[in-house]
């Protein structure tokens, strides 16, 4: 068959978005870095990326989001993780957990156990800024209702509770499912990411931050039906 041009198109647009997207970031990330984030001003950040305010504006609405960018494609990663495992026949709290192993295994940034000075750089840049921190919330607030829909579309397939009151508690049970989940992604990130702070390697961290992965889990599944 012949390619349709005309469907092709908009995906090579939006990659073309996102290298702009990411160069950006990139080009913002360098100046909160080297000056911290209060004392660059937006207008700094598009005359060092060569583009107009407006144009960095459509990109990105606030400032803030110049830095969350690096956590875009995670914000609804568990939801994602959740509905890949669905479709292979593992449950969501195996696919969860076995997803955390890999990432601490490849030292992923956002498990917390990586000590790339480029990485650590950002992590001080982040946690030390209060109105990053504030927008990090939002972030997980997001994540926590990405995920809750992935649960609660899994009770919805095997037939739910029945009704109106089973459907409102079925979606209750999974709002609350995503909190503690995230929750426990959130914690044990911080704790690995704390120890390394304070001196640590990730090969030193590994050994604890995999058994505080398998205690987490554990938790998890003696409390929730998942």
């Amino acid at each position: 068959m012949t390619p349709d041009r005309d469907a092709a198109a908009p995906g090579l647009r939006e990659r073309k978005k996102e290298r702009t997207r990411q160069a950006l970031s990139d080009a913002a990330v360098a100046l909160f870095l080297e000056r911290g984030f209060d004392a660059v001003s937006v207008a700094e950040v598009a005359a060092a990326a060569e583009v107009s305010k407006p144009t960095l504006f459509r990109y990105f609405p606030a400032k803030e989001d110049l830095v969350l960018h690096r956590f875009a494609d995670h914000e609804d990663e568990s939801a994602r993780v959740v509905a890949a495992g669905r479709r292979a026949g593992t449950a969501p709290l195996d696919a969860l957990s076995a997803h955390l192993l890999d990432g601490l295994a490849r030292r992923d940034p956002v498990t917390g156990l990586c000590d790339h000075p480029a990485v650590l750089a950002y992590l001080r840049l982040l946690y030390g800024t209060p109105a990053l921190v504030g927008r990090l919330h939002a972030y997980r607030v997001r994540s926590e209702a990405a995920l809750a829909g992935a649960l609660a579309a899994g009770v919805e397939g095997s037939g739910g509770s029945g009704g109106a009151e089973g459907a409102r508690g079925d979606a209750l049970l999974a709002r609350l499912a995503a909190g503690q989940i995230v929750t426990v992604l959130r914690v044990l990130a911080e704790e690995n990411t704390a120890r390394i702070a304070a001196g640590e390697t990730a090969d030193e961290v590994e050994a604890d931050a995999v058994a505080a992965a398998g205690l987490a889990f554990r938790a998890l599944r003696e409390g929730l039906p998942y």
